[in-house]
């Protein structure tokens, strides 16, 4: 066991993306079951509707459960942080946002911080405000992201010499030579969000999980960049149309409006390309099958650890 997995109480390091509204207790308490940490994630829901998430979870899983919280999106960050002290969890991830003004509140009720973030500036910063697991974003990962537009390989070997905490990687990591190539740029686990959506848990529609299982290195793109509020997702009409009216000058209010949770849900969980969208990130041209939650994670420990002895023999070459 690693520090990280040392400070979240995790057997392997592998931390689920938060999915916001879409994020599902059954594949959360799956994915914990597993040794790995699941998330629940805030979104814009209301905090009634995230404690359901939460208990249901909770119920599901003697193994330790986060909550995202997404700082500049959900407008009840203060209630969901007191949702967390309720139910006592172990660990909070805060992204999109400045985590430091919550941070003290989560050490002093014994719950540990993961902030996310895509530059060595914010991490920086969060690090020196207690954060105890700093989360590098690379552009390469699903829905929304930093407008620097950084990779995630030249991102974690930079926050891995700027901080003296954990850094887990997120973006672009699909199976264990991902895990294995981000423990050898300085990481100390890894998170992923797309990898999640085809395994059998996932409460997603079987147009989306099909979507990424049949999906190619280029079934991705990025909107709002015309706005500075980028968003990773899969191709489809309803992104098409977004994209043509952004060349046109699609305005903020119009964006937020069609980028909204409402038109993810009609995507990710109903299915319908042409009234809705689902975040991907760009590896879902890996992802080929569908496993369990155990199952994958357990496939990728090991092809984690196969990369890792195969790279040990080129040192007799």
């Amino acid at each position: 066991m690693n520090r990280l997995c040392r400070i979240l109480n995790i057997s392997v390091p592998i931390i689920q993306g938060g999915m916001g509204n879409i994020s599902s207790p059954h594949l959360a308490a799956a994915i914990s079951n597993a040794g790995a940490l699941g998330m629940i994630g805030a979104g814009t829901m209301s905090p009634p509707e995230v404690e359901a998430k939460l208990k249901t979870a909770l119920e599901m899983t003697n193994r330790p459960i986060a909550l995202n919280i997404a700082v500049s999106v959900s407008q009840y960050t203060k209630e969901l942080i007191d949702l967390a002290i309720k139910y006592k969890l172990p660990s909070v991830s805060l992204s999109a946002g400045n985590p430091a003004p919550y941070i003290d509140c989560l050490h002093n009720n014994g719950i540990k911080v993961m902030a996310v973030t895509g530059a060595v500036k914010h991490a920086k910063k969060a690090a020196a405000a207690g954060a105890d697991i700093i989360v590098g974003e690379g552009y390469e990962a699903a829905g929304i992201n930093s407008p620097l537009e950084i990779t995630t390989l030249a991102l974690i070997p930079q926050l891995a010499d700027a901080v003296d905490v954990p850094v887990a990687a997120a973006g672009g990591i699909g199976d264990g030579r991902g895990i294995a190539a981000m423990m050898a740029l300085g990481a100390e686990g890894v998170q992923m969000g797309t990898r999640f959506i085809a395994v059998k848990e996932a409460p997603f529609s079987e147009t989306y999980k099909q979507r990424v299982i049949n999906a190619d290195d280029q079934e991705t793109v990025v909107i709002g960049r015309s706005i500075n509020r980028i968003r990773r997702v899969l191709k489809n009409p309803f992104i098409k149309e977004i994209s043509d009216n952004e060349e046109k000058g699609l305005s903020l209010s119009e964006y937020s409006r069609l980028t909204d949770e409402e038109h993810h849900m009609i995507g990710a969980i109903l299915g319908d390309e042409e009234k809705g969208f689902c975040n991907s990130g760009q590896i879902a041209g890996l992802i080929n099958r569908e496993y369990s939650a155990e199952e994958l994670i357990k496939t990728m420990i090991g092809e984690m650890y196969q990369t890792i002895d195969r790279l040990r023999k080129l040192r007799t070459l």
